[in-house]
């Protein structure tokens, strides 16, 4: 809890607009992706076709586009935006994973791999100052 805040503290005084931009950029293209694989389910299932023959292939059908577009909300308002992310890690390295598993697409690999950075950077970072867990802090 002491780290949580030290970290908090850290990123409220080294706050800026761009970091903020970049935030609110994520949340957007995780939100896009989710809308982007509920409305073409056929992407998703030709995604996880190298791990079909695993037990949890269905359940992560099912999990990847209410994560992403719940997370993706989640953090570009800026509103537990930790947790948010935490939610997003494993469908993220997964997303790298899959580009070894299955077939190679570049594009792929280099977006989920930027995207798996920008998370990591936001899960020590934070939602920063211009985020409504900080309005939300400051009203108390």
């Amino acid at each position: 809890m002491i780290t949580i805040k030290s970290l908090n503290k850290w990123a409220n005084a080294h706050s800026y607009y761009p970091i903020d931009l970049i935030r609110i950029a994520l949340g957007v293209f995780l939100f896009i992706k989710g809308i982007n694989f509920i409305s073409n389910t056929q992407i998703l299932v030709d995604l996880i076709k190298p791990v079909q023959n695993l037990a949890g292939a269905m359940v992560v059908v099912h999990y990847v586009a209410p994560a992403h577009l719940i997370g993706g909300v989640l953090i570009a308002f800026g509103l537990l935006t930790r947790w948010s992310i935490m939610a997003q890690l494993p469908l993220l390295i997964g997303a790298v994973a899959i580009n070894f598993i299955g077939e190679m697409n570049v594009a792929n690999l280099i977006t989920a791999s930027v995207i798996l950075l920008i998370c990591i950077f936001f899960l020590f970072y934070g939602s920063g100052k211009h985020s409504t867990d900080y309005y939300l802090k400051m009203q108390q």
